[in-house]
């Protein structure tokens, strides 16, 4: 586990379903409160993050179940997934817009059941299938966008994250970006679709 920033906490593990990829997970800790964001395996130094505060789980799509059942059973997690989606997990939906626990924010994103969330405390965004790091460069997967939708289409639905003051950008496929996240964003969302 890494810290991030003061309170941000990162990790991998081996997703168990998908071609044995790593993906990332994030701890926010929000002061009351710890937020688990798209959590797979959360290591034992999770529990001590917890202790004694109220523990929440948001997912950035809700089919980033990953760990969510356990951490229900395991810690009384209540489980926050984007409203729109088909992920048939037993959670708390929210729209774009809606406040989240730990002071984070939903925005749109690419698919339905996808939200981009905004931790504003630490100017961080957190990503789940609309971006991902890939050789060091923040992109849009063309390949995971639903059928019939084109890179420039998502260009124009995200561009609202623009106007966020973004200095992290916290990917669950690939490396976060920790320095110059607003640029890298720019990049990743005004740059000619191919």
């Amino acid at each position: 586990m890494e810290e991030l920033r003061p309170g941000l906490w990162y990790w991998t593990a081996i997703h168990p379903t998908w071609y044995d990829n790593e993906v990332g997970s994030y701890a926010w800790d929000a002061g009351s409160s710890v937020v688990l964001l798209d959590p797979l395996s959360p290591p034992t130094l999770v529990d001590e993050l917890v202790s004694g505060k109220e523990v929440a789980t948001v997912l950035t799509c809700d089919w980033h179940d990953r760990s969510a059942p356990e951490l229900v059973e395991r810690l009384g997690s209540p489980v926050h997934a984007p409203a729109g989606g088909d992920g048939g997990l037993d959670a708390e939906l929210f729209e774009p817009g809606a406040p989240l626990p730990g002071g984070i924010q939903a925005y749109g994103a690419t698919h339905p059941g996808e939200a981009a969330l905004w931790i504003g405390e630490l100017n961080a965004l957190v990503v789940g299938d609309a971006l991902i790091t890939k050789d060091g460069a923040l992109i849009i997967p063309p390949t995971w966008l639903p059928e019939n939708d084109t890179v420039a289409a998502v260009q124009k639905r995200l561009a609202p994250l623009l106007e966020l003051p973004v200095e992290l950008v916290l990917t669950t496929h690939g490396e976060p970006v920790r320095q110059n996240g607003g640029e890298a964003l720019r990049k990743a969302l005004l740059q000619s679709a191919s």
